[in-house]
């Protein structure tokens, strides 16, 4: 096997571990049926159904009331998850499943959970600036509340558009739809599926977007911002693990210095099997455009090698 096969055998499947497509939709799914359980469970009761929304559902999705929010502080994330109606948790789920699964493909596998997440918090942050900030939402800010994926999902279709907007879809269709046409119209139905009058709404998902295009341009500059939430899942994540991360590698132990004080020379480890695996990983996990100039050279060298 070649280093392009290789590499092709080696792409995040949906099944595999640690897939972020799949832990997402699989949040999303078991919450729901939870929430459902539950209320299943007030109908069957001498409780009313009525109460399931103020005693358990209020406490997921996200209030815009100030002194709501301040004893439920854990809704600005909870919401981005909380669905009650099915077909609302469907939708969403199915195009959270199409452009993730594209966005995975072309980013690598860290990259999706931070950009749903990031949606969804500046999303959240509109709706409630919007409900106490602007008189005429101020007048609903007592009942106002957000729950669903939405401005998440948002966040990762316009995130998706902006790294390979003319990625085809549907080849057997003319030789595939540019994705920008798919994404249009992900747009119009969601905001048509929106209640008349929900302003805050709308707000939180067009932030939602803006964030994902925001997250992609600032990729493109240099500036990674799912850093700092990748490392904290996995600090997390290593909290719960026996085996301590592996020290990253010193300076003085890719380089040698003559005492001259002349420039240093790298020096060219042989190529091994596991580093090459190691670097396909990295490309899976972050996508390409992450490897540093030695990885890079690694990759180039084994290939030539193979055609030879």
């Amino acid at each position: 096997m070649n280093l392009q096969e290789e590499k092709s055998s080696r792409r995040i499947l949906l099944g595999a571990d640690g897939n972020s497509l799949v832990n997402l939709v699989v949040v999303n799914a078991v919450l729901f049926v939870l929430l459902k359980f539950i209320y299943v469970i007030y109908l069957l009761s001498d409780l009313r159904a009525d109460d399931y929304y103020t005693n358990v559902l209020a406490w997921f999705s996200l209030p815009a009331d100030l002194g709501k929010l301040v004893y439920r502080p854990w809704t600005l994330i909870t919401f981005m998850f909380t669905h009650d109606n099915v077909m609302h948790v469907i939708a969403n789920l199915l195009w959270l499943w199409m452009f993730g699964y594209i966005l995975q493909d072309l980013t690598g596998n860290r990259k999706l959970v931070p950009i749903y997440v990031m949606g969804g918090l500046a999303g959240a942050l509109v709706f409630i600036l919007s409900h106490n900030l602007v008189p005429n939402l101020n007048k609903d800010l007592a009942f106002a509340s957000m729950m669903g994926a939405n401005a998440s999902v948002m966040a990762v279709a316009v995130a998706t558009t902006t790294v390979a907007p003319d990625y085809r879809i549907f080849p057997m269709i003319n030789g595939g739809l540019p994705l920008w046409i798919l994404t249009a119209v992900y747009v119009i139905i969601n905001f048509a599926g929106l209640p008349v009058g929900s302003v805050g709404l709308y707000l939180a998902h067009i932030t939602g977007a803006a964030m994902g295009f925001t997250f992609i341009y600032q990729m493109r500059r240099g500036r990674d911002w799912s850093l700092w939430l990748n490392n904290f899942f996995d600090w997390i994540n290593n909290l719960f693990s026996p085996d301590k991360p592996a020290k990253r590698k010193k300076l003085r132990d890719s380089f040698f210095y003559k005492v001259s004080g002349q420039a240093p020379f790298k020096k060219y480890p042989h190529i091994t099997q596991q580093r090459i695996d190691q670097i396909l990983d990295k490309i899976n996990q972050e996508g390409y455009h992450m490897l540093t100039e030695e990885e890079k050279e690694i990759l180039r060298r084994a290939a030539n090698e193979d055609e030879l």
